[in-house]
């Protein structure tokens, strides 16, 4: 008896399964390791603009600013003013809020910067001198 050659359909049904699980996998590990990226993007920002509100702006103001902008901040890279979706911090929708609390004429006593987060709770840094 001869015997052809090539898969069974078990065979092939069999790894057609493995290949659709195997995707799987890794589109869930993907998007699992996107999401941790941004929100470590997401951390460093933050971290940056209170590293530099409070060893620089502090420092030479003894206060804060009201808002936060590129020019009040020249130490930290523009970029990094705004979210991963290009939202600067403070604009509605933006994943970086900038609160400042007792202010007067652009002088406040403290603050609190926070970004939200995708997969942990929200990230919050407040300001040193209250």
């Amino acid at each position: 008896m001869k015997r052809e050659q090539g898969f069974t359909v078990l065979e092939l049904i069999i790894s057609i399964i493995f290949l659709v699980v195997a995707g799987t996998i890794f589109f869930i590990q993907k998007r699992d390791l996107d999401v941790a990226n941004r929100d470590s993007v997401r951390k460093t920002a933050i971290n940056a603009m209170y590293y530099n509100l409070e060893d620089v702006y502090y420092a030479a103001h003894q206060s804060y600013p009201q808002a936060l902008t590129a020019d009040g901040l020249p130490g930290v890279d523009p970029s990094l003013l705004k979210d991963p979706n290009g939202i600067a911090v403070g604009t509605q929708g933006s994943d970086y809020s900038y609160t400042a609390k007792d202010c007067q004429s652009n002088a406040c006593k403290s603050y609190t910067l926070t970004a939200n987060l995708e997969n942990e709770a929200d990230y919050k840094k407040t300001s040193r001198n209250q």
